[in-house]
């Protein structure tokens, strides 16, 4: 009994332990976060590079054991080389690379605002913008404001590429249909040009059970559908309208950067994979994203760039905290299990 009173009073000891370190983290976390400001990283990678040290590096693993030397000596007579046609007045172009990947709020956008600002910051007339984009859409005015930021590319009057390999469809078209080139991959799903909105009603299931809902509004048309309330037909006629007037201004974009496409025959809300895609003039080519920027590296600097968040003193703090409780409890528990108390 006196080993059980002493393991338990061992385990107190280290959880008021705990407990006391945890409040002055918090505090200190909570002091950080009012001095640390977010903070943002410019990841930078010159793929031409990276391929070139992939390609040497198998190329070395692929040669004989007495054939490495030369070929570390023809790799620096190279490096060499390039320096000298690297050389100011022989600089070549740049294919600035960008990423989008969308989900139903468009919650990238920020960053490839950003993106953009920094690619118009230092671009050349030459240099050109690929955009690696995936995304099946989400809320209209989220990509309304992702499409806008994309728009500024060619707005600059720099070229522009927009690579979709999986899909880019509804408000991911809407962005894709920006550029100046839009290449797909041949299974990439396209289109989706159309405005869809649901929502449940309740109404009759409360009514049911006695239960009313008033809904208050000023303004004929502040509220036309609600989910508890009880739905007219002058509320669904304009929500039909409204639908219609965002489908009407989908349409009016998609054709004012594409105007060689039938915008009436597309604009169906139906999907198409790359080839019909290509036959119905949604988009321009067939081909990956990692096949087009390969053909670039032949050609010109290519890099890719990306914006990241960096985790401040006060994210690392709560990560440390976080782990610190949770071996604390795991101790505790494995203290009390080996003491035998739930057996007494």
């Amino acid at each position: 009994m006196n080993e059980w009173l002493t393991d338990y009073g061992m385990f107190l000891a280290q959880l008021l332990a705990v407990a006391g370190i945890t409040l002055l983290a918090v505090l200190v976390v909570m002091r950080a976060r009012g001095a640390e400001g977010e903070r943002v990283r410019l990841r930078i990678e010159e793929l031409n590079d990276s391929r070139r040290r992939r390609r040497r590096r198998l190329q070395l693993a692929a040669s004989e054991p007495g054939a490495r030397k030369r070929l570390l000596k023809a790799f620096r007579r190279d490096d060499k080389a390039r320096g000298k046609r690297r050389a100011p007045d022989q600089a070549t172009s740049t294919v600035w690379v960008l990423d989008f990947h969308g989900d139903l709020k468009a919650s990238a956008t920020g960053r490839l605002a950003e993106e953009v600002t920094a690619v118009l910051d230092v671009a050349g007339e030459a240099d050109e913008v690929v955009v690696r984009l995936e995304s099946a859409g989400g809320l209209v005015h989220a990509y309304g404001h992702a499409a806008a930021e994309l728009d500024r590319l060619r707005q600059a009057g720099l070229a522009t590429t927009v690579c979709v390999d999986k899909v880019a469809a509804s408000g991911g078209y809407l962005m894709a249909c920006c550029a100046d080139r839009l290449r797909v991959a041949p299974f990439a799903v396209l289109g989706s040009i159309g405005v869809v909105a649901q929502l449940p009603n309740l109404h009759r299931l409360l009514k049911r059970h006695d239960i009313d809902v008033e809904v208050l509004t000023a303004g004929r048309y502040k509220r036309t559908l609600t989910v508890l309330g009880e739905n007219t037909e002058e509320g669904r006629e304009k929500f039909l309208e409204d639908l219609e007037t965002i489908h009407g201004l989908f349409k009016r974009y998609v054709a004012e950067r594409r105007p060689a496409l039938d915008i009436e025959a597309v604009a169906t809300g139906e999907v198409w994979y790359g080839q019909d895609a290509l036959a119905r003039g949604l988009v321009d080519e067939l081909g990956t994203s990692e096949a087009y920027l390969a053909r670039r590296l032949e050609d010109a600097r290519v890099v890719s760039l990306r914006l990241e968040r960096r985790q401040g003193l006060a994210d690392r703090l709560g990560l440390a905290i976080s782990r610190g409780v949770e071996h604390g409890a795991r101790r505790g528990l494995e203290l009390l299990d080996a003491s035998g108390w739930q057996k007494r």
